[in-house]
């Protein structure tokens, strides 16, 4: 059964997780690192990576704070792994410091930034019933390593695959590449479908999935499908969805067209 009361609480969480002050509407710039020391208007230091990691060197007067001690002069962040981060603390701002496809990166951010504080929330469809599908989960064996693209032009990820989700809508077969996720036996889909460009965002949807039954049987509650943060900043890496989750149907729930994004089109 599909609870609209309990949608609305799922909702506004993700709209306060979306809009906390050093959220993904914080961003205000995003800087891909290399041998070569650059400085950023929006963070301290001089910014390089080089086979022993990500290295800043702050001025006189300059410091930041990482992990809880302050740092002056040259300091090292280390090897990163992928997908993972380091955030450091520059007064009211944070500055991330990140691997992103392969590519070390620098993202400050800002609270004050107009992105975030003149944020009002994010579109969604009406919660239904309709679109609360029964899948079955199918297994691949072996898990397999899925390369996609990014919103970044030339960057690429790469997201391991257990297997795939096979559903109906309205007598149309379909099926959708997942991916682990956060949990252990969580899955995500990322996807795009007829709404897509449409009413809503071109270039992906995702959405997180609970662990299969003993039996695979798995529940796809599309009105909790959710924009990434690419949606909103032209300062995020996020992924593409694999070309066989380009679903030939319209999708009408979840997450709509961002305000922010229907502002600058």
């Amino acid at each position: 059964m599909m609870d609209p009361q309990q949608w609305k609480q799922w909702h506004a969480e993700h709209e306060r997780r979306l809009a906390d002050p050093h959220g993904f509407l914080a961003v205000t710039s995003l800087n891909f690192l290399t041998d070569e020391p650059q400085r950023f208007a929006d963070a301290p230091g001089s910014w390089s990576t080089g086979p022993d990691g990500v290295v800043v060197d702050l001025a006189e007067g300059e410091t930041l704070t990482v992990d809880g001690a302050t740092v002056t002069g040259r300091y090292s962040f280390g090897v990163l792994a992928e997908r993972t981060g380091i955030d450091a603390v520059s007064g009211d701002a944070v500055i991330e410091v990140a691997k992103r496809g392969g590519f070390d990166i620098v993202r400050p951010r800002h609270p004050d930034h107009p992105l975030r504080t003149r944020f009002r929330g994010v579109p969604a469809y009406e919660p239904t019933a309709a679109w609360v599908v029964a899948g079955r989960y199918v297994p691949s064996g072996t898990p397999r390593q899925v390369t996609v693209g990014a919103a970044v032009e030339g960057l690429e990820h790469v997201y391991e695959s257990p297997g795939r989700v096979e559903f109906e809508v309205r007598g149309t077969p379909l099926a959708l590449t997942v991916f682990n996720g956060r949990a252990p036996g969580e899955l995500f889909a990322l996807f795009t479908d007829e709404t897509s460009g449409v009413t809503t965002y071109a270039a992906n949807r995702s959405l997180a999935i609970d662990p299969p039954d003993a039996d695979g049987v798995v529940v796809l509650d599309f009105n909790r499908a959710t924009n990434l943060p690419c949606a909103y900043t032209e300062f995020a890496t996020c992924p593409l969805p694999p070309p066989e989750n380009r679903l030939p149907v319209a999708v009408e729930a979840g997450e709509k067209i961002p305000y922010e994004h229907l502002a600058v089109a």
